[in-house]
């Protein structure tokens, strides 16, 4: 493949969804693109504004938060292996608040508990507390909202 094709298939993936450069870095190692020429078209993708990390980031959190439920934790390990840097993460988190955060979990718990096989209270208690921090909640967030949830009524 060419340096102005593989330019040209690049950017009109970007004109579809938001990616970040290490996505197209690896689409392009599969391209067997002459020397160097990876690094100029990446250069060029950022300068026409096809690929922006900071918007990039901004996305994924939206993305992540509002279709997959995700918690803090886990889109910042996300957006850290994708290589995007710290200042566009911190920046990208402002779209969470910490009430948005403890609603979407306290129904994710609420639904996970009616599903649960457990002995007693505390068996229940210690798995729905593994699962929200497998699904990126902070500690104190899952223990905050199990502490809402009324063991005795369900």
């Amino acid at each position: 493949m060419s340096e102005a094709q593989a330019l040209s298939r690049l950017g009109a993936l970007c004109a579809r969804a938001e990616y970040c450069l290490q996505d197209m870095r690896r689409k392009m190692d599969a391209w067997e693109l002459p020397v160097g020429a990876d690094e100029r078209i990446i250069q060029r993708l950022v300068k026409d504004g096809y690929v922006d990390e900071n918007r990039y980031a901004h996305a994924f959190v939206r993305s992540k938060f509002r279709f997959n439920r995700w918690g803090r934790d886990k889109i910042v390990r996300m957006l850290q292996q994708k290589g995007i840097n710290q200042e566009d993460i911190d920046d990208a988190l402002t779209e969470l608040n910490e009430e948005e955060l403890d609603d979407t979990l306290l129904e994710l718990l609420t639904a996970k508990s009616r599903h649960l096989n457990y002995k007693n209270d505390y068996d229940r208690y210690v798995k729905l507390l593994r699962f929200a921090v497998s699904r990126g909640f902070s500690l104190d967030s899952a223990r905050r909202c199990l502490e809402k949830m009324d063991f005795a009524d369900e």
